[in-house]
C-alpha cells in the first residue's frame, strides 16, 4: 500500500478532531476524503504531510513508518487552496524552487521544469509572475511545484474552492490527467460530493473526526451503510419502516421492492429512497413501479435538465414512517427529481394530486433505528424527550423521538406493553431502572437506553458484552451510536480476577478478534482494554473514574442481567448506558 493510517487519532484541548482514522490507499490510487467544514478531513491530510503530529496511531507511507519524520523527510507534495505561490518569484522560478533547496543542477532543473509546464498546459508561461496569471493557472504551478520534486504521495488540501465553476471543472480534469499519467498515489481533500465524483476511483467520507465509510463512488451511492452518507452524496430520502419476512411495509403498505439484506427478525429499519427512484403518476394503476403512497405536490424547482419538487405524503397510514419528524404526526415531504421526458409525459404543478411509486429501496445495515421515550406518565415523558443529549442525538441521526406513555412502568405487576416498542426505547435513571430496562426488554424492545438527569455528550463509550451471542449486535449497535457521536470507543474485556497465566492469552485473542471483527464487519474503530475482575464491579469502578462516559452492554439473557447488572444500576448514576438484547439462539 502507498498509504497506510493506523489508529490515527488528533486531539486539540482534549476533543478528537481525528477519531482513531485506519485507512489504506493504494499505489497510484485517486482517494478523495469527503465531509463537511469541520469533520477532521484536512487535519488528517495535514498529519499524512507531516505538517501535524498525532497523538495516536501510525503513518506509513509505501511501507515506511514516517509518523515522526518531519514534512520534508516524507518526500510528499502538497498543494493548498490559496495557491502559496512566491510572488516575487517567476512561474519558472516557483517550479523549480524544491529542485534549488536539494542542489540539484541547473540543466536538470529545466529539463524538469519545461516537463512539468507540459503537463499543467502552461508552456511558454516560464517567465511570467503570478500576478500576471488567472486564479486556474496559478493553481496549476502550485501543483506543478508539488511534483517537481518527483514526490511518491500528492495531498491536495480543497485547491478547487477559490475558483469559478468552469475553472474548476478544467482544473479537476488536468490533474485527473496529470496523475494517470505519472500514476502517482494522490489525496483530495474536500466538501464538493460532485468533485469527489468526477475525480475519485475511492471516495472516504468523514463527519464527526470519524472516517465513516470508504468505497468506489457509485457503490458508495447505491448502497451506503450509514444515514450520514447516504443524505450527504446526494439527495436521499430516509423513512422509517418495518422489516417483516415478506419485505419491507411503510405502515400499513406492503412495498414489494427489491431490498436488500432482509433477515428474519421482525424490526424498525431505515430505507433509503433516492430522489430519482421515486415515480409520480396521476392514480395508482398508472404506476409501473411499486404503490407507496398518495401525495400532493408541494413545490417544484425546475433547474434545466431536472425538475426538482417536494411532495407531501397524504397517508395516514405513511406519516408516522418519516425518519426525520420531530414528532410522530409530522407530515412527511418527499424530494423528488424527474427527467425532461418524464415531465413532457406527466406535467405536474402545486397543489396537484398524485400517486407516488418508488423503483427501489436501498435498507440501512444500522440496528438504531428511532427513540422511543418510555414513561409511566406523560409529564415525565415530556421531560425525557427533551433531555439534551437525546435531542442531540436524534438531530445527528436525523431521526425522530416518539413519546410514549406505559402506566405499568410504575410498578412491573405483569402487565403487557400495549403496543410493539419500536426503535430504541429511553428510560430516565432512576432507583427501579434496572426494572423498567427488564421489563421493556420482555416485551420486545432489543435496545435500551438510560439517561440520568444531567450528564454531557460522552467522550468515551465503553463497550462490553457478557457473552459471544450478544458480540455482534453489540458490536453493530455501538458503531451506529458512534458515528453520531465524537467519543473514543474502547472494548472492555474483562477476566476472572484469579486468571492463570495460561489463559491471560486468550484474554489478548478475544481483544484482538473483537477490534477485527468490529473493523471488518461494522467499519468501527475501537481501542481495546482487558480488565480483571467482576464484570458489573469493574465496569461501575471505569464508570465512576471520570465524567462524560457511556457504557454499551451487550446481553443475551434476561436472568443474567438481573443477577449480574441490577446493582450497576441501582446506584446513583453518572453516565448513560445502553443495553442491547439479543435472545441466544436455541
Amino acid at each position: 500500500m502507498s498509504i497506510t493510517l493506523d489508529q490515527v487519532t488528533k486531539r486539540y484541548q482534549g476533543a478528537p478532531v481525528v477519531n482513531d482514522v485506519s485507512l489504506e490507499v493504494a499505489e497510484g490510487e485517486f482517494f478523495v476524503l469527503l465531509g463537511p467544514s469541520g469533520s477532521g478531513k484536512s487535519t488528517l491530510l495535514r498529519a499524512i504531510a507531516g505538517l501535524t503530529g498525532v497523538d495516536h496511531g501510525r503513518i506509513a507511507l509505501h511501507g515506511k513508518d514516517v509518523t515522526h519524520l518531519s514534512a520534508r523527510q516524507r518526500g510528499v507534495g502538497l498543494v493548498f487552496q490559496n495557491y502559496a505561490l512566491f510572488r516575487h518569484m517567476t512561474v519558472g522560478e516557483n517550479i523549480e524552487f524544491a529542485l534549488r533547496v536539494r542542489r540539484q543542477k541547473a540543466a536538470e532543473r529545466r529539463e524538469r521544469r519545461k516537463e512539468l509546464l507540459r503537463l499543467v498546459a502552461l508552456e511558454g508561461m516560464d517567465d511570467r509572475l503570478p500576478t500576471q496569471l488567472s486564479g486556474g493557472q496559478q493553481q496549476r504551478v502550485a501543483v506543478a511545484r508539488a511534483l517537481a520534486h518527483k514526490p511518491q504521495v500528492l495531498l491536495l488540501d480543497e485547491p478547487f474552492g477559490a475558483l469559478d465553476a468552469k475553472i474548476r471543472e478544467e482544473l479537476r480534469r488536468t490533474i485527473r490527467q496529470v496523475q494517470r499519467e505519472l500514476n502517482i498515489t494522490t489525496v483530495l481533500v474536500t466538501h464538493d460530493q460532485e468533485e469527489a465524483f468526477a475525480l475519485a476511483d475511492r471516495i472516504g467520507v468523514m463527519n464527526l473526526g470519524r472516517l465513516l465509510e470508504a468505497g468506489k463512488p457509485h457503490e458508495l451511492y447505491a448502497a451506503p451503510a450509514t444515514r450520514f452518507v447516504a443524505t450527504f452524496l446526494g439527495a436521499a430520502n430516509l423513512l422509517l419502516a418495518r422489516q417483516t419476512a415478506d419485505g419491507i411495509r411503510f405502515g400499513a403498505t406492503p412495498v414489494l421492492a427489491r431490498v436488500e439484506k432482509l433477515d428474519g427478525r421482525e424490526h424498525e429499519v431505515v430505507a433509503v429512497l433516492r430522489p430519482e427512484e421515486i415515480e409520480l403518476a396521476p392514480t395508482r394503476d398508472n404506476l409501473r413501479t411499486n404503490f407507496i403512497a398518495n401525495g400532493e405536490i408541494d413545490e417544484i424547482a425546475f433547474t434545466g435538465a431536472l425538475e426538482r419538487m417536494r411532495v407531501r405524503l397524504a397517508d395516514q397510514n405513511l406519516a408516522a414512517q418519516l425518519s426525520s419528524a420531530a414528532e410522530a404526526s409530522a407530515a412527511p415531504i418527499l424530494e423528488v427529481t424527474r427527467t425532461q421526458h418524464e415531465q413532457r409525459s406527466f406535467p405536474l404543478q402545486p397543489g396537484q394530486s398524485v400517486a407516488i411509486g418508488v423503483r427501489r429501496i436501498h435498507v440501512l445495515p444500522t440496528p438504531l433505528s428511532s427513540y422511543t421515550v418510555c414513561a409511566s406518565d406523560q409529564q415525565a415523558a415530556d421531560r425525557l424527550a427533551q433531555h439534551p443529549f437525546l435531542v442531540e442525538l436524534a438531530a445527528r441521526m436525523k431521526t425522530r423521538i416518539v413519546k410514549r406513555v406505559e402506566p405499568a412502568l410504575a410498578n412491573m405487576n405483569g402487565a403487557r406493553a400495549q403496543s410493539p416498542i419500536s426503535g430504541v426505547a429511553v428510560v430516565g435513571a432512576r432507583a427501579d431502572a434496572a426494572a423498567q430496562v427488564e421489563w421493556l426488554l420482555e416485551n420486545g424492545a432489543a435496545e435500551v437506553l438510560v439517561l440520568p438527569a444531567h450528564i454531557s455528550p460522552p467522550q468515551r463509550v465503553l463497550i462490553h458484552w457478557l457473552d459471544d451471542d450478544a458480540r455482534r449486535a453489540t458490536l453493530a449497535v455501538a458503531a451506529s451510536l458512534l458515528r453520531h457521536v465524537p467519543a473514543e470507543a474502547v472494548y472492555v474485556g474483562i477476566m476472572p480476577e484469579g486468571a492463570s497465566e495460561s489463559q491471560r492469552p486468550f484474554g489478548v485473542r478475544t481483544l484482538l478478534d473483537a477490534r477485527s471483527e468490529a473493523q471488518a464487519v461494522h467499519g468501527l474503530e475501537m481501542r481495546t482494554e482487558l480488565r480483571f475482575g467482576i464484570a458489573a464491579d469493574e465496569l461501575h469502578r471505569q464508570l465512576t473514574e471520570s465524567a462524560e462516559q457511556m457504557l454499551i452492554l451487550g446481553i443475551s439473557n434476561l436472568e443474567q442481567f438481573r443477577n449480574t447488572f441490577t446493582n450497576l444500576l441501582a446506584t446513583p448514576a453518572t453516565s448513560s448506558l445502553m443495553v442491547v438484547y439479543r435472545p441466544a439462539e436455541k
